[in-house]
């Protein structure tokens, strides 16, 4: 057993590695820049933990997702590995307090929001911490040619500057060929490096079903396919609209949103998780930390906005490598949609301008101020109070984003955090002058410890329970303790966090590129062009077509999707099919020709070329003209 897999089992439990991970975690420890693509529940976090634990120092990992850096940081603490966050949730106190525990303490692993990362404090500390690896997850946010560019990315690779014998370890579940090259070369990579593990999905079955009434179809997949199942939905209304009718008809499921709250979105995560229930019928808020082996089923009932998204949700059936499927439903009255959607996704760029000033107006900001600024955003309620359409203002958002005049940080569930800010011996004179402190101050030292060294998380309502009171009366005793300078108390918050990078300009003053309003919408359009193409598509392998968008190349048919599935009824070899219909392209594009004509062209048995020809007009890749010509459909 080598240094690795002693890491391995001493704290994950496991004696071998997963596949291309080892060869991460060497590549990374001998000091080399290196590109991952590992799909979803691949194991990724495994390929900086290790290397960083085998070695002195500390790891810095770049995430924009909060939610998920908590996590990580969580499971880490768990498993008896120090780890600290930094995030834009965290007041000035407690940031000085992580900064020096990263520096001075016996921490392993440092989060960060890209934000936090190009601060000048930031590098201040960074330049004094012995930073073993840079892992900067998420990485194909720093590609413009990548579903979500976040610019705060962009300024990554300032830290190599300081930091110029620390290797860097890109991690990424989906990216193109084109955003491959753009990580590594945003990132300054010393010499191009990429470990890709194939996105083949062996066990999963991809189909596509053009129906008009998707819910009948959909009752259809849940009948014939035991297990439990994903159901995905563009919009909030649609989720209670389709778990209704499903718990008609006696099928044990619940929805899932954004809109939710924490406890509850956690609470329906763990009945679908635990098999309680059997479909969670959600938008795409539903996927981060998702890791139930034994779904059997994802069905989208609409179009998602790229194939990197459908490939990342889809991919959540089957990872315990057994039989499942990947069912996408489809009509002509998707494609209008996509179009409304293409609309409103970018708004006039007077508009743009528009809620430019009406965020500063709406948060009370003068011209001239502002930056640097951090304020908790609702985006119904800016939306009411400046009377626009909540998606014209949220597109409106992530286009001002990627001018970088602001930012919106993924949702928070921070839970109130506590921390003494006098010594034990004043908090003891404290609590003998006020009896009626005294016993509230020995039940949080009861229920905490480390409450004088560090910040931590604490649950009102435990609290309430563990003194037989209630929750309201618990707060009214923090407030207190904290007007009297005892306790530094921060409340719980469920928000969005929205960051003003610039001081406000004058409305003339303010730029949104031509250039990049241009690049991104064609980068969009290019986008929804590959998701319906492969709804449309009737002809090519649907794994093949997937594997071809990122760059895989020298594929075969899968065999078991619903193209593969119509040949393979024809009894027709794969080659001979492709070489039919090569050979049909040369001859009738654009070109009317006979039936007769294409039979005596081709050197295949006539039997072979005529199933092809019925196949192709069946699925209307060719059309018959009133001559009884075939003619290629443009």
């Amino acid at each position: 057993m080598n240094l690795f897999q002693k890491i391995l089992f001493e704290h994950w439990g496991y004696s071998q590695f997963r596949p291309l991970q080892e060869e991460i975690i060497t590549s990374v420890y001998n000091g080399n820049d290196t590109l991952a693509l590992m799909p979803t529940g691949g194991g990724k976090s495994i390929t900086f933990q290790v290397p960083s634990l085998a070695k002195d120092g500390i790891c810095i990992v770049i995430t924009p997702l909060i939610a998920l850096m908590k996590d990580q940081v969580e499971n880490l603490k768990n498993r008896n590995i120090p780890a600290l966050a930094l995030h834009s949730g965290m007041n000035a106190r407690e940031i000085d307090i992580t900064l020096d525990n990263a520096l001075f303490g016996n921490y392993k692993f440092l989060y960060l929001s890209p934000e936090r990362l190009i601060t000048k404090k930031m590098r201040n500390y960074i330049e004094r911490m012995n930073v073993n690896l840079i892992a900067v997850d998420e990485s194909h946010c720093i590609s413009q040619w990548g579903y979500d560019f976040r610019p705060p990315y962009l300024r990554i690779a300032e830290i190599r500057d300081i930091l110029p014998d620390a290797a860097v370890l890109a991690l990424t579940a989906t990216a193109t060929p084109e955003v491959v090259d753009d990580i590594m070369d945003k990132l300054r990579f010393r010499k191009k490096n990429v470990f890709q593990k194939s996105f083949e999905r062996k066990n999963l079955s991809y189909i596509v079903r053009n129906v008009e009434d998707k819910q009948q179809y959909l009752k259809k997949i849940i009948e014939n396919v035991r297990g439990s199942g994903i159901i995905y939905v563009r919009n909030r209304k649609k989720t209670k609209e389709i778990t209704m009718f499903l718990k008609s008809l006696g099928i044990s499921s619940d929805y899932y949103h954004a809109g939710l709250s924490p406890e509850i979105r956690s609470y329906k995560q763990d009945l679908w998780k635990s098999g309680k229930i059997r479909v969670i019928v959600a938008t795409n808020a539903f996927g981060m930390g998702i890791d139930k082996a034994d779904v059997r089923f994802v069905v989208h009932l609409d179009l998602p906005d790229s194939t990197e998204a459908y490939f990342q949700e889809a991919g959540r059936a089957g990872r315990d490598d057994k039989s499942s499927y990947a069912v996408l439903l489809y009509n002509n009255s998707d494609k209008v949609k996509f179009e409304q959607q293409f609309k409103i996704a970018f708004p006039p760029i007077e508009t743009i301008k528009e809620i430019y000033q009406s965020v500063y107006s709406y948060f009370g900001v003068a011209y001239g101020e502002g930056k640097g600024m951090v304020f908790d955003f609702n985006l119904m309620d800016f939306s009411i109070h400046t009377k626009t359409y909540s998606l014209t203002a949220l597109n409106a958002l992530k286009i001002l984003e990627q001018e970088n005049y602001l930012q919106i940080t993924d949702e928070l569930n921070t839970p109130s955090r506590l921390m003494f800010i006098v010594n034990r011996d004043d908090l003891y004179k404290i609590q003998v002058e006020n009896k009626d402190l005294d016993s509230f101050i020995k039940l949080v030292l009861r229920a905490y410890t480390g409450l004088f060294t560090d910040f931590t998380n604490i649950d009102e309502t435990y609290l309430a329970k563990f003194g037989n009171t209630t929750e309201d009366v618990i707060k009214q005793y923090l407030i207190q303790l904290s007007r009297m300078h005892l306790i530094s108390y921060i409340p719980k918050r469920r928000t969005p966090l929205l960051i003003l990078n610039e001081n406000r300009l004058e409305e003339a003053n303010v730029r949104i590129s031509p250039e990049n309003y241009k690049f991104f919408k064609e980068r969009y359009r290019s986008r929804m062009d590959a998701m319906i193409h492969y709804a449309s598509s009737a002809t090519k392998c649907r794994s093949q077509t997937l594997l071809s968008y990122f760059g895989e190349k020298n594929t075969y048919r899968c065999g078991q999707c619903d193209i593969c599935k119509t040949r393979n009824e024809l009894d027709i070899s794969a080659y001979d099919f492709d070489t039919i219909v090569e050979q049909l392209k040369k001859q009738i594009t654009n070109n009317e020709t006979s039936l007769s004509d294409i039979i005596n062209n081709i050197n295949i048995a006539p039997e072979k070329v005529i199933k092809v020809v019925r196949w192709l007009l069946d699925n209307g890749k060719i059309k018959e003209t009133q001559s009884g010509l075939l003619i290629r459909e443009k």
